[in-house]
């Protein structure tokens, strides 16, 4: 993975982010709360999968740039994450409660689950409908290998059945939800930063 070290050549931070999916959701909480992060010198940097954050970490942080930095990871990715941010010196035997601190933040199983959950069933059923998609999923709801699964899990399955629905649904899921229901991790990124 090369990272473009132009691209971010005027950052005062950086947020790694695993995919476009979370770069989309984490643009647009934060032009709902009126920043506008590019201008703010904040640059969130795609790292296509959780395995290429400590080639990141290694370029960006305390070995490379030493920029402020902070990320979005899968709660099931955390030790992978863990690792690397000691490799990158930014600590030892760091807890998750440590990892916060840095500003790297755990999603609950990833931020399409923390999305869907947040905006609820109801609320991501009518999000489809304002895209023309509520009858492909009410389709692809009655495929054999979704009988039986939550409809949370249904609902976080069809955004990944196509290429480019889960970045603009991590765009319009961000919209659609009420304020005081965004998810904890995509909120505490954007603070820290």
């Amino acid at each position: 993975m090369r990272i473009e070290l132009g691209a971010v050549v005027d950052a005062r931070a950086v947020v790694l982010v695993e995919g476009v999916s979370d770069r989309a959701a984490l643009l647009a909480l934060a032009a709902r709360r009126g920043r506008d992060l590019a201008a703010e010198g904040v640059h969130v940097v795609v790292m296509g999968g959780v395995t290429n954050v400590g080639h990141f970490l290694s370029r960006l942080g305390p070995p490379g740039r030493d920029l402020r930095l902070a990320g979005l990871y899968d709660e099931n990715e955390e030790g992978f994450v863990r690792r690397s941010l000691e490799r990158a010196g930014l600590g030892t035997g760091l807890s998750r409660a440590a990892m916060t601190e840095l500003g790297f933040h755990a999603c609950v199983a990833d931020l399409e689950d923390e999305l869907v959950r947040a905006v609820g069933p109801a609320g991501v059923r009518e999000v489809f409908a304002a895209q023309g998609e509520l009858r492909a999923f009410r389709i692809f709801e009655r495929q054999p290998a979704q009988q039986g699964r939550p409809v949370t899990a249904q609902l976080r399955r069809f955004l990944g059945t196509r290429s480019g629905r889960k970045e603009a649904y991590g765009r319009l899921l961000v919209e659609a939800l009420e304020p005081d229901r965004v998810p904890r991790s995509l909120d505490a990124v954007l603070a820290h930063v």
